[in-house]
């Protein structure tokens, strides 16, 4: 049943809490940086390897000993590496004293879960339809756990990229709406300053135009009228 193997699932957390409760800073270090840790420590239950159901005591409890044990104090030989797996700790930890935070991991783990029993549901309509045995691998308790936990992954994977992809469309929205900003002020600008010097130079334009004007009035007046030349009289030649 889903109750049923709900327990074995959490069982089997338990078993993986205790194996790595004895792992030492070293390695506690490499499976916290292991290749796609970016993806895989977007489940802080998977960071802390902690129960999703575990009381905030039990939280608090795993966090304090798991921060000492990759502390950058405690392995001086790599501080480097070990802040880096210190930080992972930590961001996972206050990721689950949030109430919005944490149920919105122990909800993506339920919907990988669903997911994968969804699955196993119709492959056994397909093997009934086929009249063959109706048992599926995700049967065994072991290999439930890992397609939960594949599936599980992937999920916070997809929820990830999709924040980046909000990130950036916002990122991109803002800094549209701060060019179209400063574009209105510089426009604002220059038509103030335009005004201002069409303000400025308006009496020297009007009175340059009545010179103007006094200077056509006067050149008219002293106009002469236009002589015509009278062509030259012609003499007829008498004829003998």
């Amino acid at each position: 049943s889903t109750s049923g193997r709900k327990t074995t699932l959490w069982g089997t957390v338990k078993q993986i809490e205790k194996r790595d409760s004895v792992l030492t800073s070293k390695q506690q270090i490499d499976r916290l940086l292991r290749p796609g840790s970016s993806y895989f420590n977007l489940n802080p239950f998977e960071v802390l390897q902690i129960d999703p159901e575990a009381t905030d005591e039990e939280l608090k409890k795993r966090f304090r000993a798991l921060s000492i044990l990759v502390h950058p104090d405690k392995n001086q030989d790599d501080p480097d590496r070990a802040q880096l797996a210190f930080e992972a700790v930590d961001k996972a930890y206050k990721n689950l004293l949030e109430p919005e935070q944490k149920k919105r991991a122990v909800d993506v783990i339920q919907a990988g879960r669903e997911y994968v029993e969804h699955n196993m549901k119709e492959k056994k309509k397909q093997l009934k339809k086929d009249g063959k045995p109706q048992f599926v691998e995700e049967d065994d308790p072991e290999m439930f756990r890992q397609a939960v936990y594949k599936q599980t992954m992937k999920l916070f994977a997809e929820l990830e990229i999709k924040r980046k992809e909000r990130e950036a469309k916002d990122m991109h929205e803002r800094k549209r709406a701060r060019e179209e900003e400063i574009e209105t002020a510089e426009k604002a600008k220059r038509e103030r300053e335009w005004q201002k010097n069409f303000e400025e130079t308006r009496d020297g334009r009007v009175d340059s135009w009545r010179s103007f004007q006094a200077g056509k009035g006067k050149a008219k007046k002293e106009k002469k009228p236009r002589s015509f030349l009278k062509p030259p009289k012609v003499k007829m030649e008498q004829r003998e």
